[in-house]
Order: structure tokens, then C-alpha cells, then sequence
């Protein structure tokens, strides 16, 4: 076996798990929740930078506010999920380097002094972050709905500030009816990898 990863394992995180459309009424704890942050947070970032951070909107009313803000196709799944996530980065992610990278804490003023070398580092090292926390929900045994079709900026003024840059909304929880759309294609090896 070339990978190390067991065949239900790699099914489980990938080959059969799919983008959810619908879901069930049972709850996502907070619990299950940590339990994803608490194995994805060892995911690689550059300089060990921590950028992600991630909204949990439970409340009716703040799951209005948010609905206010998603494209029309994207507002029943969202106004349904059992839990959905705002998952953003924090532009001065670059003052918990001291602590997270400690064998070169200069690394904060050296690389990250200028507003717009952190926001495309976060913007970077966030989106590593957000796949990783896909990955963790399915290994959580839930599934998720990544979205990028909303109003941004309304999204941030609404539930962010100033330093904080939304990357997507996630709907989560377990498989409702019909969730699926049929499996779309995916690009070879061959057509991806090249070598020098």
C-alpha cells in the first residue's frame, strides 16, 4: 500500500465524502467541534502562523443576520444547517508569532511590519487553515458546505472588524435526503503534476 492512511480512512476523508447540499436536524455540539479544532490546529502554516479564525453561528437571530448576506441559491441551506461557520483571518495574526514561533520571534517585525504583507500571508495561511478544518469535519463524521457566495463585506461588518478578513461560510452537520450532487470530475495526475 503506498499510502499510510487505511482504505476507509481515505474514503472517509476524501474519495466518498462530498460538498452537503441538505442535513439532518441532529445537532453539532461544541464538543465535536473543539475535537476538529483540537487535530487540525497542527496543520502546517508558514512560520507556524495561526491566521484562521471561525464564527459559530447558533443563534436564530444572528442565523438571520447571516442569511441577510448569502446568494439566494445558498440562503435555504445556510437558514437550515445545524450549525454554520463563519471562518475568517485575523490580518494581526502576526502578534501571537513571538509565542508560536519562538526560535525566531523577530520573524513579526521582519516579514509581517507591513499591513499588506500580513493580510496576504493570513489570506494564505488562512485558506491552508480552512481546508484543514474541512478535512478535521469529516473526520469528525460530519459534513460540510463550503461557500464563497455571499456579500463579503456586509458578511464582515456584520459579524467581523476591521482586522478580520471573511474566506467562507461552512454549513455543517450529517447528511439530510438528497445532499448530494453527482460527483463532478476531477483533473488527472497527468494533467496536474510535471516534473523538472
Amino acid at each position: 500500500m503506498t499510502l499510510a492512511l487505511d482504505t476507509a480512512a481515505q474514503d472517509l476523508l476524501f474519495r466518498e465524502a462530498r460538498t452537503a447540499n441538505t442535513f439532518s436536524t441532529e445537532p453539532v455540539t461544541d464538543e465535536q467541534i473543539q475535537a476538529v479544532y483540537d487535530l487540525v490546529k497542527y496543520g502546517p502554516t508558514a512560520f507556524n502562523g495561526t491566521p484562521l479564525r471561525v464564527v459559530l453561528v447558533r443563534s436564530e437571530e444572528a442565523r438571520e443576520r447571516l442569511v441577510a448576506h448569502m446568494a439566494e441559491g445558498n440562503q435555504p441551506k445556510t437558514r437550515t444547517a445545524p450549525l454554520v461557520a463563519i471562518l475568517a483571518v485575523d490580518n494581526e495574526f502576526h502578534e501571537e508569532l513571538p509565542t508560536l514561533f519562538p526560535h525566531f520571534p523577530q520573524a513579526k517585525d521582519v516579514f509581517f511590519g507591513e499591513r499588506a504583507a500580513r493580510e496576504e500571508a493570513a489570506k494564505v495561511n488562512g485558506a491552508l487553515q480552512a481546508g484543514y478544518f474541512l478535512v478535521g469535519l469529516r473526520a469528525a463524521g460530519l459534513a460540510a458546505g463550503p461557500m464563497t457566495g455571499f456579500d463579503f463585506a456586509g458578511v464582515q461588518k456584520e459579524f467581523l472588524d476591521d482586522d478580520h478578513t471573511p474566506l467562507m461560510v461552512v454549513n455543517i452537520g450529517k447528511p439530510g435526503e438528497n445532499a448530494w450532487f453527482p460527483r463532478s470530475p476531477r483533473l488527472s495526475y497527468e494533467q496536474v503534476v510535471t516534473t523538472v
